[in-house]
């Protein structure tokens, strides 16, 4: 098979290709890039193995193209973007491992031993960029094939190649999750035999692998992978605790597991949003912890959205993910997540509506979004009835706010019109009447005017006993 033409219509290729003839080296496409370009998929990281110096070739070619290269003496590789893609040179080496550590101890080697270190079958396939064999694809593992048959295998023992960098027991997943392709069965007793491996692996690099996972269209099947190999509960063992049905008296609840994964693939069909998806997985991660059963309406979960929003920050910490705004966005999407829902199963107030708003804020529509996917049942009928109950909260909610503007809601009465009046310094009694003032507003006691407003926090200071000193 021979890829001429396609490299044609990019001149970097011909130019490596003379550049490589001018030092006198082999070079060639190799790894995601040529996977990719079978399959068709958009790419635009170019990785470029040379047989000698890929740090020379790639000044070689940057020179000829008028472009900046980043040199990485250390790690013996170049970099440089030309035409919107990034084009990354390595020279040919083998590699050997120690238990103790996933970074290799690294030789200059022949592209076969090139070949030999990759991941997958799929990603050692390489593409000729020399005079003699312009084009030619070379895949000594037949990974065209294993392209055909959708499967991830590894070129060589998968024990070996799992235990000498155990990230590519999460690449392995990713990649089967993102191609929804299968893992070749002694590809996958590789994985289950090496799981303990993982430990030696940063939380950082294993997050940048189960974030893309996260992000796959059916990310459900990438979890499943990952629970069934032993690995997840190594990564994410709040998550796995989620596993299982416990019955009593005939009375039996949702595998959570299970019910969560089902939320989360719902939800990745309305948003590419990462933490919106994180909501998902972190919706009902406290229910293993608020379990109980009462005989008379059987298993229930009190209080597990607001335990699972004290949990998410140590969760998030611990795994190493971002503590910022993003994990406060998952916080409040957890601690949120049932209100809608309680609201769509009874008469809707407006008050109750107003505090969801002014609760939410900006995050509404990816709260009513977490919402709509959080309904599950094997029921299609049910299903529907519920979510066009959801519908009609959902309406309400936007036209009590295109009316009373909650989201936005900021009280006329502050701290320092408090202050002012009551001759106060900063003090537990000017939040005491600033809640009350807001509480009132929000339960449409007074409107959110300020005479009124004001009238009210001279009343609620009163049964404090204070006594205004500013009119």
């Amino acid at each position: 098979m021979n890829f001429s033409e396609v490299l044609d219509k990019h001149s970097v290729f011909n130019v490596v290709a003379q550049c490589a003839k001018e030092l006198g080296v082999d070079a060639y496409v190799i790894g995601g890039y040529v996977r990719d370009l079978i399959l068709k998929r958009p790419s635009k990281d170019i990785d470029i193995v040379s047989v000698g110096s890929g740090i020379a070739l790639a000044e070689a070619v940057a020179h000829k193209l008028g472009v900046y290269v980043n040199v990485f003496k250390n790690f013996g590789t170049a970099q440089f973007r030309v035409d919107d893609l990034d084009v990354e040179f390595v020279g040919a080496r083998r590699e050997s491992y120690r238990t103790e550590s996933r970074k290799p101890i690294v030789e200059d080697g022949t592209l076969q031993d090139d070949q030999n270190r990759r991941d997958f079958t799929i990603n050692a396939m390489g593409i000729s960029l020399n005079a003699q064999n312009y084009g030619d694809l070379i895949d000594p593992f037949d990974g065209m094939n294993d392209l055909r048959r959708k499967l991830i295998k590894t070129p060589l023992d998968a024990e070996i190649t799992f235990s000498d960098d155990p990230l590519r027991m999460m690449r392995a997943v990713r990649f089967a999750s993102q191609l929804n392709f299968d893992i070749e069965p002694d590809t996958f007793d590789g994985l289950i035999k090496t799981a303990e491996r993982i430990d030696i692996i940063s939380k950082e690099r294993i997050n940048d692998e189960l974030n893309k996972i996260i992000l796959s269209d059916v990310p459900s099947y990438g979890f499943k992978l990952l629970y069934q190999a032993g690995i997840l509960k190594r990564i994410f063992p709040e998550f796995v605790e989620l596993q299982g049905a416990e019955y009593q008296d005939g009375k039996g609840h949702k595998d959570n597991f299970y019910h969560t994964l089902q939320v989360l693939d719902n939800i990745s069909k309305h948003t590419d949003d990462l933490w919106l998806r994180w909501a998902a997985i972190m919706h009902d991660i406290a229910k293993p912890a608020t379990k109980r059963f009462d005989k008379r309406v059987g298993w229930t979960f009190h209080g597990h959205e607001d335990l699972g929003a004290r949990f998410t920050p140590r969760i998030f910490k611990q795994m190493k993910l971002p503590m910022n705004e993003n994990m406060r966005f998952v916080q409040k999407l957890v601690r949120l997540h049932l209100r809608p829902i309680a609201l769509s199963k009874e008469t809707i107030t407006d008050s109750a509506l107003r505090r969801l708003l002014f609760d939410a804020g900006p995050d509404l529509e990816a709260l009513m979004t977490l919402c709509r996917a959080d309904i599950t049942s094997k029921n299609p009928d049910k299903v529907k009835k519920h979510l066009a109950n959801f519908d009609k909260v959902e309406q309400k909610l936007y036209d009590l706010e295109a009316r009373d503007q909650i989201r936005n809601f900021q009280p006329v009465i502050t701290g320092e019109v408090i202050m002012e009046a009551f001759g106060l310094k900063p003090s537990a009694e000017v939040g005491v009447i600033k809640t009350a003032v807001r509480e009132a507003i929000l339960d449409g006691l007074i409107p959110n005017v300020y005479e009124p407003a004001f009238a009210f926090m001279l009343e609620e200071g009163k049964k404090m006993g204070l006594t205004a000193v500013h009119l």
